[in-house]
């Protein structure tokens, strides 16, 4: 898409956003896009759009109203990754390969679906954890988010990747997908918690469970040994119970952090055509309160 001009997104006209989910009224995704495109000499207004607090509408007319009213595009985030593909007119490779949506773009009549929690997640691992041994991880989830890190291990290299997820037949079908987009057999489902955590090397929560909403941990810390390393997605709380637990037991964290950062960046590139600063929406997430963030 075409960069979107300070002329264009003036006083009178400013470049409107937005994140639709729910439980969201705390995350520091708005603040980030906000202070960036301020920075950029861009007038923006993000919007929360959070299902949980009173927003009407089903996710299509959310959709609809939200292009109807000249949104430049909309963040997506739990529960609705997956829902809202069949709303869309088309899918970057990225998209299309992890099977969800975590940002849209509306330009010349068109929905675009994009997944920047793909590379957030690579990103992340790669600058903050970049010696972790991927050998064998264990993969907790297998949703939207769970999707993106599973084909962004994939990518890095991982040797093996166990996928448990709860819902029948969800485990089985990330490992296939994830097999057909890296060519090889890397990823098959994990039939018990407790065998494939003590052959991981690295252990990832790709679910909301340890979200302020959704307290607890995704699997027994009892099961976590020193020598392995654990990563979270989840960023509200930024030290999750899993992420406290794990550092207790001597394991090397990872905290949802990066990702909900790097994701923004690419995304804020998809909806301005501008490349923006990470540093700076580092910056702009930490300039809230320890207590706020959520999505």
């Amino acid at each position: 898409m075409s960069p979107v001009t300070a002329e264009e997104t003036g006083a009178g006209r400013p470049l409107r956003l937005g994140l639709i989910g729910r439980g969201i009224t705390l995350s520091r995704t708005p603040r980030m896009h906000e202070a960036e495109a301020a920075a950029q000499g861009l007038a923006c207004r993000y919007d929360l759009l959070d299902m949980d607090a009173g927003v009407e509408g089903s996710l299509s007319e959310i959709v609809d109203r939200a292009e109807a009213e000249g949104y430049a595009g909309l963040n997506v985030t739990f529960p609705y990754k997956q829902e809202i593909i069949p709303l869309l007119d088309g899918l970057s490779d990225a998209a299309r390969r992890v099977e969800a949506v975590n940002t849209v773009v509306f330009h010349e009549g068109r929905r675009s679906g994009h997944n920047t929690d793909f590379w957030g997640f690579s990103e992340n691992l790669r600058r903050n954890l970049p010696d972790a041994d991927i050998g064998t991880v264990l993969l907790i989830g297998a949703g939207g988010a769970g999707g993106a890190v599973g084909h962004a291990l994939a990518d890095l290299g991982a040797g093996r990747i166990l996928i448990f997820d709860r819902r029948d037949g969800a485990a089985e079908a990330l490992a296939q997908a994830v097999n057909a987009a890296a060519g090889r057999p890397v990823a098959g489902a994990a039939e018990a918690l407790p065998a494939a955590a003590a052959e991981a090397r690295g252990i990832v929560n790709a679910t909301p469970v340890g979200m302020a909403k959704m307290p607890g941990t995704p699997i027994d810390t009892a099961l976590l040994t020193p020598d392995q390393w654990v990563a979270d997605i989840v960023y509200f709380p930024l030290e999750t119970e899993f992420l406290c637990k794990a550092k207790a037991v001597g394991c090397r964290t990872l905290s949802g952090e990066g990702m909900a950062i790097f994701q923004a960046v690419r995304a804020f590139e998809l909806f301005t055509g501008i490349r923006p600063a990470a540093e700076r929406m580092r910056q702009a997430f930490h300039a809230q309160a320890p207590d706020e963030g959520a999505a």
